[in-house]
């Protein structure tokens, strides 16, 4: 064979290796990026001190297929009759009820022990959550015609930054008339916050 059949050989097997190295790796990406984790960037101030405006994140996407939110995860979703992603933090489980009062949260179950400051409409005993996560001093107002929330079918959430922030306790930007939405759903889930990382890399 020729000096330059052998050398058109060797080139196109090397293209057809490059092209099939890179459809791997774009299909590999695709694959995380749509079934595993997707990057956002934080966008607002409803979630200041913890993230702020432009931070980069990782949405880890298997949780809500495999298993349920804890309280106190982050998460990212996309409100009923949103188009945007919002980040929030969870605050509600299924099968309880969220009061907010007296500037604080409570946290009502069937299983909350006896004795409690606050109880429901429905005579249900309520614990003051404990927000760690919070500045001190935070208040939590029920200002949109609601201050008591029963989660069922999905989550209650709201943003750390509690004066700036549109969330649950609002009903995601409408005043709470009966019937509004204010729980976050399956269908309307993203993922869960796994990574932060700082726009400003002096920060580190």
């Amino acid at each position: 064979m020729s000096t330059w059949k052998t050398k058109a050989i060797k080139f196109w097997s090397e293209v057809f290796d490059l092209i099939a190295f890179l459809v791997l790796v774009f299909g590999i990406i695709l694959f995380i990026r749509f079934f595993v984790a997707t990057p956002y960037t934080v966008l607002g101030a409803s979630m200041m001190p913890n993230f702020a405006e432009k931070d980069w994140i990782i949405v880890e996407k298997g949780t809500q297929r495999f298993s349920s939110f804890d309280r106190g995860d982050v998460i990212v979703f996309v409100p009923d009759g949103k188009n945007l992603p919002y980040i929030k933090r969870v605050i509600g489980l299924p099968g309880e009820t969220v009061l907010v009062k007296n500037e604080k949260v409570y946290i009502c179950s069937e299983n909350t022990p006896a004795g409690s400051l606050v109880t429901t409409s429905l005579g249900l005993n309520c614990e003051e959550l404990k927000e760690e996560y919070l500045p001190q001093y935070t208040m939590t107002i029920a200002s949109c015609g609601k201050e008591e929330f029963e989660v069922e079918g999905g989550y209650f959430v709201m943003g750390d930054n509690r004066g700036r922030t549109t969330d649950s306790l609002c009903c995601f930007g409408i005043q709470c008339y009966p019937g509004a939405n204010y729980l976050v759903k399956s269908p309307d889930l993203i993922g869960k916050v796994r990574v932060r990382l700082y726009p400003d890399f002096w920060k580190f």
